[in-house]
């Protein structure tokens, strides 16, 4: 089953037609780079050590709209900090936009509560 599902922007919102079981995916990929992320931040520690290089976190859904989320957990520094790139497209127009890590998390909560 599909219905709407809104991700808040900070300068708007995006509306579409998502399914639950591609939120879930998206849910658990979210879940990992938070992890990472607060792992990251644990053991710096405030203290500027050299983290280890983690690989970029890219989640890719094509249904009646293709959603892609990106995120480089290098440059950030915590999750409450990180940012991702989400990109949604269909045959007629393009939306690329910069979105908060954790309101899209809680987006996707929202919406398989």
């Amino acid at each position: 089953m599909s219905a709407p599902l809104t991700l808040n922007l900070p300068q708007g919102s995006l509306r579409f037609t998502f399914s639950s079981e591609a939120a879930q995916g998206l849910k658990a990929d979210l879940g990992e780079l938070m992890s990472t992320l607060k792992a990251a931040a644990a053991t710096q520690g405030g203290e500027p050590t050299r983290r280890t290089p983690q690989p970029p976190m890219e989640y890719r859904h094509t249904g009646d709209v293709f959603l892609e989320v990106f995120c480089n957990p290098n440059i950030w520094p915590s999750p409450f900090a990180a940012k991702v790139l989400v990109t949604l497209r269909d045959d007629r127009i393009r939306v690329t936009t910069e979105a908060e890590l954790s309101q899209i998390y809680e987006d996707i909560n929202a919406y398989l509560e």
